[in-house]
């Protein structure tokens, strides 16, 4: 009988105490759950601070703990939340509790027990996991498959010491300017455009026909419309990938056919030329030899750094260019890196170059990494070798620091304002946020189709990215944008086929995305992300790369921004902006 009466009181005690005991804890559990659900990884992350759902769906329904563990077992968007939470039930309730505060769902003191209950139920009738046989393929991809072991094991690729080296460039032909196009107002922006002649017309209207020339085309900042512009020689046609500008802003350049022959016309023999254009008659000036056909192009300090896409047997794969003597100083060979270098980038000081590098072996040359990436879409490649960052000092021209990169063939990078992380943009749909110094990952997550370039907002919260289509179809037609607290996409916006580069303008208030398919420029209201504006280039001409040149009071231009960075006291990061 004692026994009885002791079993009988022991259900009586739980009867009556447990549900205050409870609700003298409420109060905590809602507090606990608030801590875990806004933590660094924390459920507002997708589902917003709010729980009104970001790329989460609403939680408003009030997902009982049993619900979540579900998820959690069986959605794999929510694994960093097992691996890096690692939530007990306690703590479920505690987060499932924190939820019904933000949808206003009563806070019923049985709750807690009930989910504990309905939690070990859900537990006890878990399917077994499955142990399948492994193959000898299978065990060596194991030892390899995750980025951690890439990063352990990461042996340098580049010599050791100065990685320099000079190319003898030449000036072979020289040209009369010709008359003004434009006179530039003081006080006025001006945005700079080089186009080609490799627009896609099956996106473009029925009876389009590219042009047979490369030109430069110039316009207004403010209004965003074309004042002028200027097609160049056909024998001076080549495939355009870039606009840059001297830091004066008196030049531009495009990228050159062969040297010519004693007739005009390309020597199939010859080096790689880049043309310089005087930018108020927009014509050339001159036709100069740099050992490779000419990729993209920024303001370095007083000089003007390039990378290339084809080499000459002498050529560089970066070099710096002297705008006063129109001579390539000097640059860097792939050979001394350890690979191909595809772009490089610096940081708003020009304190460091920040090379993209590629692994050789899957194409001839340069085309290495692009086709590595094109196998890979295509499914004839299962996995390739590394891609990484090499951080090279300009004073000293040694490599400092390497770093491997999440995913396949980097594309662009952005650095931010600090100088703390560079956000590498892979051809393999995803970016990542690194740190500069150390090369640690802080997140990587998915973007649209082929990514290629990306700009960060003037508070560096959002991460715009131009997805292309690069390797995979190039018919991307998306602007994805990432917070950079998170990682996470907040938005995808409509654009233009074959969106490629995308910049923040001087004034901080707008993007602009260049189309190489269909030759036209896309403005966007940062704060509202509406398109304001379609620029149309001439003749539709394959637009790339973009450049602000500012005018003072007195008349003075100075470039403020191309595709590299800001520069001549221009920083929307600071505050520093064009108010136009």
């Amino acid at each position: 009988m004692s026994s009885f009466y002791s079993r009988l009181l022991n259900i009586l005690f739980l009867n009556l105490f447990s549900v205050p005991v409870f609700a003298q804890n409420l109060e905590a559990l809602v507090e606990r759950g608030e801590e875990l659900y806004n933590s660094d990884v924390g459920c507002w992350v997708c589902h917003a601070e709010s729980g009104e759902g970001l790329v989460g769906p609403s939680l408003h329904f009030g997902p009982t703990p049993a619900d979540v563990f579900d998820q959690l077992e069986s959605n794999p968007v929510m694994g960093v939340i097992v691996s890096e939470m690692n939530p007990t039930d306690d703590d479920l309730v505690a987060i499932s509790m924190y939820i019904r505060t933000l949808a206003d769902l009563p806070l019923d003191a049985q709750l807690p027990q009930q989910w504990l209950e309905a939690l070990a139920v859900v537990r006890d009738n878990q399917a077994e996991e499955l142990d399948f046989a492994k193959t000898p393929r299978d065990l060596q991809i194991e030892a390899i498959e995750t980025f951690a072991s890439l990063q352990e094991t990461w042996t340098r690729r580049s010599k050791e010491g100065s990685v320099w080296s000079e190319y003898p460039s030449r000036v072979v032909a020289t040209f009369d300017p010709g008359e003004p196009k434009f006179q530039p107002e003081p006080g006025k922006t001006y945005f700079y455009e080089n186009i080609g002649t490799t627009s896609s017309p099956s996106v473009l209207f029925d009876g389009y026909v590219p042009p047979t020339r490369n030109g430069l085309v110039v316009g207004d900042a403010e209004t965003m419309e074309v004042i002028a512009s200027y097609h160049l020689p056909e024998n001076l046609r080549s495939v355009v990938h870039t606009s840059a500008m001297s830091p004066d802003g008196r030049y531009a350049y495009i990228v050159g056919p062969r040297e010519p022959t004693a007739d005009g016309s390309p020597d199939p023999a010859g080096s790689w030329t880049m043309i310089k254009l005087d930018a108020i008659t927009l014509q050339p000036v001159s036709q100069i030899t740099i050992g490779g056909r000419l990729h993209h192009g920024q303001v370095f300090r007083d000089k003007v750094l390039f990378d290339l896409f084809v080499r000459d047997p002498d050529g560089l794969g970066l070099f710096l260019f002297d705008p006063e003597t129109d001579e390539v100083i000097g640059g860097i060979k792939d050979i001394d890196m350890g690979g191909f270098i595809y772009t490089v980038w610096t940081d708003k000081d020009y304190e460091y170059i920040y090379a993209l590098m590629e692994p050789a072996g899957y194409a001839p040359g340069r085309a290495t990494g692009m086709r590595s990436a094109i196998d890979l879409y295509q499914g004839r490649l299962m996995a390739v070798r590394p891609f990484w960052i090499a951080k090279i000092n300009p004073e000293t021209w040694e490599v400092e620091a390497e770093y491997p990169v999440p995913g396949y063939r980097p594309n662009w990078a952005v650095i931010d304002n600090a100088k703390e992380f560079i956000y590498p943009v892979m051809s393999s749909s995803i970016a990542s946020k690194m740190n500069i110094n150390t090369g640690e990952v802080i997140w990587t997550n998915g973007t649209g189709i082929g990514p290629y370039g990306a700009a960060l907002t003037a508070d560096e919260t959002e991460l715009w990215i131009a997805d292309k289509g690069e390797a995979a179809h190039h018919l991307g037609r998306t602007i994805t944008i990432i917070d950079t607290e998170s990682g996470h996409a907040v938005e995808t916006l409509y654009a233009s086929y074959k969106a490629d580069h995308v910049l923040l303008s001087p004034n901080g208030k707008e993007m602009w995305s260049t189309s190489n398919g269909e030759g036209r420029i896309y403005v966007y209201d940062v704060e509202t992300r509406e398109l304001l504006k379609v620029i149309e280039m001439p003749g539709n001409g394959d637009a790339h790369g973009l450049i602000w040149v500012h005018y003072d009071e007195n008349g003075e231009p100075r470039t403020v921004r191309d595709q590299g960075n800001f520069h001549g006291g221009i920083n929307p990061a600071e505050g520093a902006i064009l108010d136009y």
